[in-house]
Order: structure tokens, then C-alpha cells, then sequence
């Protein structure tokens, strides 16, 4: 049976970026004549011709070409499995993945991710946005190793640890030019129930979905996050409730409006959660920084 080794590839791609055998080999740390011997054994076993002359430079036939870019990939897979080995024995992981619940401020994480890419520019992080009982479900169901403003009220603790991040406060808010922004007086369920809801969908892709005060025969926009629901009301698209932390800047300047409600939205507690079994040191390094802000 042919077989392809990591010791060939690795001496075809130096082939290619160098030009020649001889520079590959010297590239290589090896003797030119090993370099010829790999090559000819490859194209012994394939039964195909790998190189061609031209002029003082080694090329690469179309089917050397192929080999070539399909076993760089796996050159590249071989580096990255060897180095999370190594990080794992160290114990820090090569990857760690993080949903941020949309409630939170897009840049939240940025300070942090900063000092951590300084710190330990080998792990990889992965961030994903949740909304509502996604941010749960991504925890839950290991599509994340960190959940980062998981509202309350929701998970199945079983497994998972939690700890409280912040409080949101929740205030009905409209465009200066919406009908309801001179509304004079508490505004009720039923007018409220009148006008056009921008709803933040919830991105539960095996849990039930959920919506938060939101009336089943309301007309409604929905939108794939907060930052989106945010801008559609601030486009006169609806109205709804939205975190005062995160349009602060906009009620200052005026391009949103506060409208009192008879029935007020209750603060939401913010959790930090995580699988209680993974003590990586990049996790807890993040849970520590998020933690302190607190």
C-alpha cells in the first residue's frame, strides 16, 4: 500500500518554496541526496511524477500540485494537534470557546481579550453572540466552555457552575418621532399591544424559544440580536424594552426616548457560567477578569 508521510510533504513544500532540491535540502537541515531519495520513493509508491525541470528549478506537475496543497493542510493540522497537546500538558488550553449574551455591549469582552491575546498568543479564542435562552442552551449543550451574561431563570444548574455578573435595568423606549413618545401618562398593556414590537430572537436552536413581553397577536420586527434591536427602534421601526446600560448615550443625545409603562420591566440578573468539570487555565482566566468587574 502507498503511503504519504509527514517526512514528504514536509519535503515537497520546501521543494516548492525554494526552489530546488538542493535549497530544500538545505532549508531542511539534510543532504541533498536525501531530499532526491524521499521524492523518488513517493513517486515510486503513487506511481505518478511529482517534479519537472525547468531550467535551473524544480515545478510541481498538476498532480505534485495537488498532493502539495491538500498536504499542507494537513502539515498545518499535524502543527496544531502537536502544540494543543503541548498547551494541554501545560494546562492551558489551544482553543476556548465564549458566548456573549447580545444584552451586553458588543466591545465588553475587549479589554480582556486584549490582555489575554498578549498573555497567550497561541490559544485561540472563538466568540459567539447568543440572545436569551441561547446563551444558556450553548453552555448546556458544550457549544461554548464560557457563557458570558446568561440571564436568570433558565438553566438546568445540573453540572454547571454560575456566578452573578450585573443587573440589567430595562427601560420602554421609542424614537423621537414615534407615535408613542408624547404618550402622556403611564402607557398600558393594551395601547402598548396597539403598536409595532421590535423583538430580539431567541437563538435556542433545541430548547424552546422564548420572547419577553411581547403580545402573541402583536405586530413585530424580529431581529437577530440586541445591537440590531437597539437600531430598529432608533429607526422609528417599533418600540420595546431595552437595557439602560446600553443606550444611555442615546437618551443623553436625545435619538431615543423613555416612555413609563403601568407594568415596568423587572431588572435582569446577568450570570457567568461554565461546565463545572473544565478548569482550564484560560477559563479561569477569564472568569477571574469578568469577575473582577463585577
Amino acid at each position: 500500500m502507498s503511503e504519504i508521510t509527514l517526512e514528504g510533504l514536509e519535503v515537497l513544500d520546501a521543494i516548492d518554496r525554494k526552489g530546488s532540491f538542493a535549497a530544500a535540502a538545505a532549508s531542511l537541515y539534510r543532504v541533498p541526496s536525501k531530499v532526491t531519495y524521499t521524492v523518488n520513493r513517493m513517486e515510486e509508491d503513487l506511481g505518478v511524477t511529482l517534479f519537472r525541470r525547468e531550467g535551473r528549478r524544480s515545478v510541481l506537475t498538476p498532480a505534485g500540485r495537488l498532493l502539495l496543497e491538500q498536504g499542507r493542510e494537513i502539515l498545518e493540522a499535524t502543527s496544531r494537534l502537536v502544540e494543543a497537546t503541548r498547551q494541554r500538558d501545560r494546562g492551558w488550553e489551544s482553543r476556548l470557546r465564549i458566548a456573549v449574551d447580545s444584552v451586553l455591549q458588543e466591545d465588553y469582552l475587549s479589554p480582556h481579550l486584549a490582555a489575554f491575546a498578549d498573555m497567550r498568543p497561541d490559544t485561540e479564542i472563538e466568540l459567539s453572540q447568543e440572545v436569551l435562552g441561547g446563551t444558556w442552551e450553548a453552555i448546556q449543550l458544550g457549544r461554548v466552555d464560557l457563557a458570558i451574561g446568561a440571564p436568570d431563570g433558565i438553566v438546568d444548574k445540573k453540572g454547571i457552575t454560575k456566578r452573578p455578573l450585573m443587573e440589567v435595568q430595562w427601560v420602554f423606549a421609542v424614537a423621537p418621532g414615534h407615535p408613542l413618545a408624547h404618550h402622556r401618562g403611564p402607557l398600558s398593556e393594551a395601547e402598548r399591544m396597539q403598536h409595532r414590537a421590535i423583538v430580539a430572537r431567541d437563538s435556542s436552536r433545541e430548547h424552546p424559544a422564548r420572547t419577553l413581553r411581547v403580545f402573541d397577536r402583536q405586530q413585530r420586527i424580529v431581529v437577530p440580536t440586541m445591537s440590531h434591536k437597539i437600531s430598529a427602534q432608533q429607526a422609528g421601526l417599533g418600540a420595546g424594552f431595552l437595557p439602560r446600560q446600553r443606550i444611555e448615550h442615546l437618551l443623553d443625545q436625545g435619538a431615543l426616548v423613555t416612555v413609563e409603562t403601568e407594568v415596568p420591566f423587572p431588572a435582569t440578573q446577568l450570570h457567568i457560567a461554565w461546565r463545572t468539570a473544565n478548569n482550564g487555565k484560560a477559563l479561569n482566566w477569564f472568569i477571574e477578569r469578568c469577575l473582577a468587574d463585577t
